[in-house]
């Protein structure tokens, strides 16, 4: 190694100068003189921490103009300061021109690879690596699955686990927490328990992998008991393990649980992090409580996009359509760029609330933003607004003239519209896309029956039905969830399993003639069965969300809040019940079925009677 600079005098002086406003304005200390290859190693690695890519380029002429880039020590710091920077093809042409590489100089720009999503280039040069038989470590093998878990690459994660094995690394807890991490983003999660298991060190890292591993897999309830488990046995938890706890109780809707994992938050500090906090939002948000989730934005100080978008997403979801647009102009006003997903936002919250003049503004100031692409979504949340504002028309000429092809969800929303609206002729239109797109899903028969239901064509509903019933499609089954005392319980219609059913029932037929006091009488227009009113009336009292909402009254202490979930769009005779027995019991009732949330109190719902 060259020790010394072998330079001119005046190159040496302006080298040196150079070299100590480095050294000032990365706070570390003055270079000595003669200048040794030590301190350039020291100036580069502070040009890494601090990603300060143009004197890091300096730098790296200064090791050249001296010689000194045949050190390897020095050419894996220049390869990571470029690394650090983002800047890899100057990484990989250090790489690639230096006489001997060392395993670090390989794992580092493996991981440079790994780290800028370039997964197919990392597991190239892995395989150059073993032909040159270098030996990989556990930070090498930890790197490639990295990269195999980005493009989700299950044959060669299963052939690096057996290569593992091989060389008896599995055991290795960097390795045991990559390999179980590639098989979660892949969907393998029995195998990615199975790893999980099996490994005698577990680091924080590894609990948290394998509790986001559930959360992608849509494993919630299995998410937050291991992460009950990590807290039994003292884990110190990280913020991104109870980030994912906290987006478990939000797929849930466990408040109980998501206010528990707050309050870990606010002693540990994590919820200062703007990720954990939108995590937050989006979890109170997901469970009814609109109000935490905007007392967490609120107390945020310094908020970035993502942010926002949570808490109007937020907004959105709850039908407060004011609320998203003042967000909307007040992230103008701090100077942030909205994005894709911020439109998106706005753009449901006026389908939500049937404002078509507002959500065409707003569709139309996105068209012409140019820092954004609109998408699918966008003009799905235009087919949902039009559609429901009973512009069926001008919802389907849109289908027709977009740029992408019209997606299962935006032809299920035109089918919606025309059973609110009564248009069959565009019915039967979207039912027969739907029909193509999705034949396993009984739902769309069934809508499009009820359609022929309403206008009494009782031949086109049994042949409907008829065909629904032989072709062994299945239509997903009502299903409301309630909260009570930290454990859920979950009712459907005609419910007669669950160990309190008598006094819900009773419950149920106190409210039904407490009600026929306030004039209320069975909608029987939403049951669409040919029978008789008085069955029709037998097989609506007794609907999920009504059974859930009884259990609620029973259970809960006299002016709690009912939250109750529900896997389908809330009927028109329910959503009036409820209305009427949030006046009669003074309670706040909040009902997340699949289009949104409804806050029922005092008579009304926030809705104003539009979902």
């Amino acid at each position: 190694m060259f020790r010394y600079w072998k330079v001119c005098s005046s190159c040496c002086f302006r080298a040196r100068g150079f070299c100590t406003t480095v050294a000032i304005q990365f706070g570390t200390q003055y270079p000595k003189w003669p200048l040794q290859a030590s301190d350039l190693q020291a100036l580069l690695q502070k040009c890494a921490i601090n990603k300060a890519i143009r004197e890091g380029k300096v730098l790296h002429g200064l090791v050249f103009r001296a010689g000194l880039q045949v050190d390897t020590l020095m050419s894996n710091i220049i390869i990571n300061m470029y690394s650090k920077c983002c800047v890899i093809r100057s990484a990989r042409q250090v790489f690639d021109r230096m006489p001997r590489r060392s395993l670090v100089s390989w794992n580092t720009i493996i991981g440079a690879h790994t780290q800028q999503g370039e997964g197919e280039e990392a597991l190239h040069l892995f395989m150059q690596m073993h032909r040159v038989q270098t030996p990989p470590s556990e930070f090498t093998l930890s790197s490639i699955l990295c990269a195999c878990a980005a493009k989700s690459a299950v044959c060669e994660s299963k052939q690096l686990h057996a290569f593992a094995l091989k060389i008896a690394y599995d055991s290795n807890v960097y390795v045991g927490t990559a390999l179980l991490d590639v098989y979660a983003k892949c969907e393998l999660i029995k195998d990615a328990c199975c790893i999980f298991d099996c490994m005698p060190e577990r680091s924080a890292v590894t609990w948290s992998s394998m509790v986001s591993g559930y959360v992608q897999n849509n494993l919630h309830e299995e998410a937050l008991m291991l992460f009950h488990r990590a807290q039994k046995v003292g884990l110190q938890q990280t913020q991104f393990t109870l980030s994912s706890a906290v987006s478990a109780c939000a797929s849930l809707s466990a408040l109980i649980e998501g206010n528990q994992i707050h309050a870990v938050l606010l002693r540990t500090g994590f919820c200062l992090n703007v990720f954990v906090s939108a995590s937050l939002i989006d979890m109170y948000a997901k469970c009814g409580s609109i109000e935490d989730a905007y007392l967490v934005f609120s107390v945020v100080k310094e908020r970035n996009i993502v942010l926002w978008n949570a808490m109007m997403s937020g907004f959105s979801r709850h039908a407060c359509s004011m609320e998203v647009m003042i967000l909307f102009e007040k992230l103008q006003q701090t100077g942030m760029v909205p994005n894709e997903i911020t439109y998106i936002s706005v753009l449901s919250a006026c389908s939500h609330t049937g404002l078509v003049e507002m959500g065409q503004r707003y569709f139309d100031l996105m068209v012409g933003d140019p820092n954004v692409c609109p998408n699918v979504q966008h003009y799905s949340c235009m087919v949902d607004l039009l559609g429901r504002a009973g512009k069926i028309n001008e919802a389907h000429h849109l289908i027709e003239k977009m740029p992408f092809d019209a997606t299962v969800s935006m032809w299920g929303s035109l089918l919606s519209s025309c059973k609110i609206h009564g248009n069959l002729e565009l019915a039967k239109v979207a039912s027969k896309y739907l029909f193509h797109m999705e034949p396993e899903n009984g739902g769309n028969h069934v809508l499009l029956s009820n359609i022929y239901a309403a206008k009494k064509m009782w031949e086109e509903v049994a042949l409907s039905r008829k065909f629904l019933k032989d072709s062994g499609v299945r239509k997903e089954k009502g299903k409301s969830w309630i909260e009570v005392k930290h454990q859920v319980h979950a009712f459907v219609v005609g419910e007669g399993q669950h160990p309190r059913i008598a006094d819900i029932y009773i419950k149920l037929e106190n409210l039904a003639e407490e009600m026929k006091k306030h004039d209320y009488k069975a909608d029987v227009e939403h049951d669409l069965h040919d029978v008789e009113d008085d069955q029709k009336e037998e097989l609506l009292r007794h609907h999920s969300e009504k059974l859930a909402l009884a259990f609620g009254l029973i259970s809960l202490p006299s002016g709690a809040p009912i939250r109750i979930k529900k896997n389908l769009r809330i009927c028109g005779d329910c959503h009036f019940f409820i209305k009427l027995a949030s006046k009669i019991t003074a309670r706040s009732i909040i009902v997340r079925d699949t289009n949104r949330f409804h806050h029922f109190r005092d008579g009304s719902c926030s809705c104003g009677d539009f979902w």
